[in-house]
């Protein structure tokens, strides 16, 4: 009944946001205009997180994620702290090339379910996953929607992003796991006796989504446009499971529900920027140039990311660094490493607690909360160091 209550309230703050985007729209807040160039700009974006939803969704169900996680049970030879960061590794993989949501929402029922099997606790797995979904997802420009929209004020190419997002990113990934480790290295410590393999019931699709797979990860580095290789990759799953598995393809693949909130969001923040109600924001988030300023804008743009959701926040702030790229990175790592605190500073979290919440697995608010803030005060200021150094 609870959980029943929860998706409804959801369902509703949902269609109140779309409603107030609309109006937005309908009423004038925003011209035609201003409309036709957002949506020519977010268009892409969107299409890339459905295809690459779609395509993750798919591989899923041919099972690929249970045998990649099967075999890092047996990589671990029995020892839990091992198989702890081969789940640590393949998130951050996972969250690089698919990102961060699809993490959240793939890869977690996936990472509980192999710590149930070899009877090891499941909340360190569970944690690490969440984490690191957001942190990791600073590396690439398809590892977040805030980094694909901000890919343009760093040069354009995934080689000028990542010449400033790679140092950032190895503090983001490594303060964080070596936090979980102190602070869970009871429960890491110790053996487990392996599972059996999973069952497969399609080897033919297991094969044609790991080769999809295999082929798509280096051409969402080297393609600029990565809605093609990701939409190309979701028909050739697609059209495989329609031959071989028709029942498992609907509309349940694309993700509506993400899809809706971030289209809601672009509408109604731009709205604001064009009615001049963000000028006070902008004016608090622009910290110019140096290390001082560079921990100013990460240090408000992670504030904002916890108190409104790290999409708003970004889309609220971008225009405080847009002629600077180190600011823009900044901003960035603000809002991708830094929403780890509150339980709606992501889409991602919020992914991850409601597959979390049907599994059966708990962990309270107030200790996510309390972990989270000591993770972000520690990581932010580094990895914005870091980025300072290299500047």
């Amino acid at each position: 009944m609870l959980g029943l209550l929860r998706r409804r309230s959801g369902a509703l703050a949902i269609g109140a946001l779309v409603l107030a985007a609309v109006l937005c729209v309908l009423g004038g807040g925003l011209p035609p205009q201003d409309l036709a160039a957002l949506l020519e700009r977010v268009a892409p974006v969107l299409g890339f997180v459905v295809a690459i939803a779609v395509l993750a969704e798919l591989a899923r169900e041919a099972g690929l994620l249970d045998v990649i996680a099967h075999g890092l049970t047996v990589l671990a030879r029995g020892r839990t702290a091992v198989l702890w960061c081969a789940v640590c590794a393949l998130a951050v993989v996972c969250t690089a090339f698919f990102s961060l949501d699809t993490t959240a929402l793939i890869m977690t029922p996936v990472v509980v379910l192999t710590a149930r099997r070899v009877d090891v606790p499941a909340v360190p797995f569970a944690l690490a996953t969440v984490w690191l979904a957001n942190t990791a997802s600073l590396l690439l420009p398809v590892s977040n929607l805030t980094n694909l929209l901000a890919r343009d004020a760093l040069g354009g190419g995934t080689a000028s992003f990542l010449a400033r997002s790679a140092v950032p990113t190895l503090i983001a990934i490594v303060v964080p796991v070596a936090l979980l480790a102190i602070v869970h290295r009871r429960d890491l410590q110790g053996r487990f006796r392996a599972s059996p393999a999973p069952q497969i019931h399609d080897r033919v699709l297991l094969r044609i989504s790991g080769c999809v797979v295999v082929v798509l990860l280096p051409l969402l580095v080297v393609v600029p446009a990565v809605w093609i290789p990701a939409g190309a990759a979701a028909l050739v799953l697609l059209l495989a499971f329609a031959l071989r598995r028709r029942e498992a393809i609907g509309v349940h693949l694309v993700p509506w529900h993400p899809l809706a909130i971030a289209l809601a969001l672009f509408v109604l923040v731009e709205t604001a920027h064009v009615q001049g109600a963000t000028s006070f924001v902008l004016r608090a988030a622009d910290g110019g140039a140096g290390p001082t300023g560079l921990l100013r804008t990460a240090g408000t743009s992670a504030l904002a990311a916890n108190v409104l959701d790290n999409l708003p926040a970004f889309l609220l702030l971008e225009r405080a660094s847009a002629d600077d790229p180190a600011s823009t990175m900044a901003l960035l790592i603000g809002v991708d490493v830094g929403p780890l605190i509150t339980p709606w500073a992501s889409l991602a979290t919020l992914l991850w607690h409601q597959r979390m919440q049907a599994m059966g697995v708990r962990i309270p608010w107030v200790r996510f909360m309390a972990l989270g803030a000591v993770a972000v005060v520690i990581t932010v200021p580094l990895a914005t160091l870091a980025l300072a150094v290299l500047e």
